[in-house]
């Protein structure tokens, strides 16, 4: 197929992409975060051994990775959750993402926040096969979100830190409140709920939602 042949037909197909963002709203792919862990490298280190470092399972977006390791989480009353998945790289502080049905089998009063935002979380203890890490706080439920790249940020008409809300046209009919929008030019478009809100809603991976306006 000719060089110009191509051209027009991707340029037809984003035309047809933009043109019905205009008419529904800006339409998101859905993404589906179940529980995980990130961890310092020293972290790292006690729950795997000196030197060991996490290796590649899966490329996330961001340069992020999901890792082959595995590791248990530890709540209040010794109540765990075994086969949680460790997301590298390696970050300056360790902190584990669960579902509101997890701290409830875990024990624990875990607060909702975005990533990084650990202050007065839920303590949490990391067992790996070599060591235990216990964190005094840092286990939170993940705020509801949204990843775009700048381009897709002007598309929709929002910028980093906006709030917004997410409509899902499936027979349950969700609208998600409060969705949050991070925008960096390393992001894939993809909104990312947990695994709780993602049943209630009978929504899969891959599925889409609409950004009302």
């Amino acid at each position: 197929m000719e060089e110009k042949t191509v051209e027009m037909i991707t340029r037809l197909v984003m035309e047809a992409i933009n043109q019905k963002n205009t008419e529904q709203g800006f339409v998101v792919p859905i993404g589906v975060s179940a529980r995980h862990v990130h961890l310092t490298q020293q972290d790292v280190e006690t729950l795997f051994g000196n030197g060991y470092e996490l290796t590649r399972k899966k490329e996330l977006m961001g340069g992020q990775f999901a890792s082959n390791e595995l590791v248990t989480i530890v709540g209040l009353k010794l109540r765990a959750i075994e086969n949680v998945r460790i997301l590298g790289p390696v970050r300056k502080i360790s902190q584990v993402e669960i579902s509101a049905t997890d701290a409830i089998k875990l024990g624990i009063k875990a607060p909702i926040r975005e990533s990084g935002d650990i202050k007065g979380s839920a303590p949490i203890a990391i067992v790996g096969p070599k060591g235990v890490v216990y964190l005094k706080e840092g286990c939170i439920i993940a705020k509801r979100h949204i990843h775009m790249s700048p381009e897709d940020a002007v598309s929709a008409g929002v910028s980093n830190g906006d709030t917004v809300s997410v409509q899902v046209e499936n027979e349950r009919g969700t609208i998600f409140n409060h969705v949050k929008i991070r925008v960096d030019k390393s992001f894939t478009l993809e909104m990312h709920i947990d695994t709780d809100e993602a049943n209630a809603a009978k929504i899969s991976t891959g599925d889409t939602a609409v950004i009302k306006k």
